[in-house]
Parts: structure tokens; sequence; C-alpha cells
């Protein structure tokens, strides 16, 4: 018997018969070839999508396809050296969301970009997103996204935060003087004053450090704590915010701790894999020793 449980804490299972658990026991796998844990939602496809029978749009403005129909298979996986791989073509904006709910949480994915770009982001930086603390109906915001906090996953901007569609945080940041600047900039900063991020023009936060690395699988841990949440990109902790908030009807803040998982397609090919959750009750040690 001791042999036997040796052998299944070094696989990873657990032991029924003496109650023996493992410590990756609580990892819970999100990705199958099915995508069975997750809905697909796909929105406005933009005038220039080969795609009949539907109605087009600039991408944001006019009638989403909806849940779970997806003609041009924007969401799909594949098998990749042997593993299960996400790909999100992004020929049109949507998102896979998860079928439940999660609340203090620990969520963890590689992503790598591929070649695809396309209108009406074909000529920016290639985009995606983890939205999180996501709230029904789907397509609240620009017909594709749920109502939601956002890691942002982009080129050189991956570990920003963006408001979505009424939601707010407060992070340490500092503001950046920019000449021409459409909206002020604030970055970041653990030891900066408290900011108010919400949906408007003061909707996005800057991580200040880029800890991306370019043509290789990057790791993303997205760890939400309460009213909490640390974006860590390659293992670095990109930020830290607090105070997770959606505003009611009449602009109340009202605390945000829980809700969907919803994985952007935003005009870039991208790909996803090893996408596993577990709970937690605390921030874990090799993230909380970088904010001592």
């Amino acid at each position: 018997m001791k042999h036997f449980i040796l052998l299944l804490t070094t696989i990873g299972l657990t032991c029924y018969s003496c109650g023996t658990k493992t410590a990756n026991h609580n990892w819970e796998t999100l990705l199958d070839r099915n995508l069975s844990q997750w809905d697909k939602f796909v929105g406005v496809p933009h005038y220039s999508v080969d795609l009949d029978g539907y109605e087009k749009g600039d991408g944001m403005e006019g009638t989403p396809l909806g849940l779970n129909k997806d003609p041009l298979n924007v969401f799909s996986t594949l098998e990749m050296d042997g593993e299960t791989v996400l790909k999100i073509s992004g020929q049109i904006y949507g998102g896979v969301s998860t079928k439940k709910e999660y609340k203090n949480y620990h969520l963890q994915m590689m992503y790598k970009w591929g070649e695809g770009r396309y209108a009406p982001r074909a000529n920016e930086p290639r985009d995606s997103g983890i939205l999180y603390h996501c709230q029904e109906p789907q397509g609240a915001f620009w017909n594709c996204w749920m109502q939601s906090q956002e890691f942002q996953v982009q080129n050189g901007d991956s570990g920003d935060y963006y408001t979505i569609a009424g939601t707010g945080m407060d992070i340490r940041a500092r503001k950046v003087i920019k000449p021409g600047a459409k909206y002020d900039i604030y970055i970041y900063d653990p030891k900066g004053e408290y900011k108010r991020f919400k949906t408007g023009e003061d909707g996005r936060c800057r991580k200040n450090t880029d800890y991306e690395k370019p043509d290789v699988w990057n790791k993303l841990d997205l760890v939400c704590i309460g009213d909490k949440a640390y974006h860590i990109v390659n293992g670095k902790v990109a930020m830290v915010l607090e105070r997770s908030v959606v505003y009611n009807e009449d602009d109340v803040a009202i605390p945000l701790t829980k809700g969907k998982i919803q994985i952007q397609s935003e005009g870039a090919e991208v790909y996803y894999k090893d996408i596993k959750i577990r709970s937690v009750g605390e921030l874990p040690q090799q993230f909380a020793s970088q904010l001592d």
C-alpha cells in the first residue's frame, strides 16, 4: 500500500481508500477537444468577412451571430505537439466563455500568437484578452463580450487592465503626460496613489513592465481572491487590482467577485493551451514574494 500511495502521488491522483491527496489534485483542466466546458459567442461579421447569408457590419454594431453559432470555426481545437490547443482565428469578434462561474481561484494558461489578422484590427497589434467575473447577458459590450473585468492579452500590452461595460477597479498608478493623447495615461505603480478605473475615459491601466516574450508560448496566471485580482505574465506580477465592482443603473458600485471566464477573439489569430483552474484562499507564495 505504501508504494501504491507513492505512485498515485507521483502521477497526481487521489487514493480514496486512505484519503491521501496530492498537491496537484485541486487543478481542474478546462480544455478538451470538444470544448465541453465552454460556450461560443460570435459577434457581428465585418464587411470584409467572406460569409454569405448573415448580416454584416463594422465588427461591433449590428446583429451578432450569437450563442454557439460559429459557421467559420472562429473557435476550434487541434492537436499541436501532442497537446490539445484552442485556436482562435480572430476573423469575427467574440469569445468562448465557461459554462460555470468561478470565485476565489487561480487560473493558468499558455498563449502564442498566430499569423492571421483581420479587420477592423488588421493593421493593429495582435489582440485578445481574458475577461473575468463575467456577467450575463452575452454580447453586452460591442455585441460580442460580457460585462466583466479584462486581463489584456495584446502584443506589448499583456497584463494591462480594461473595464468592460460598467465595471471598475482600484489600482495604484501614476499618470503619464503624453502630448496629443486622447485620454490620460495611467501606469501601474505599486508605490503610487490609488486610482479608481471605471468604464469611460479612465477605463484602462497599463502594466509598468512588458514581460511578454515574442514568438514563443507565454504563461498567464490570473489570481482572484475576494475583491482583489493579480495579473501575472510569465511568472511576474504585472499588476495588482483591488475593490472589484460593477455599477448599477444609479451608478452605485456593487462588489463584483465572481462570474464566468471569457477568452476573446479580437482580430488576431491566437492559440491557448494548458488552461486550468484551482480554488485558492491566498496568493501563491511565488507571486506573493514579489510584493514584499
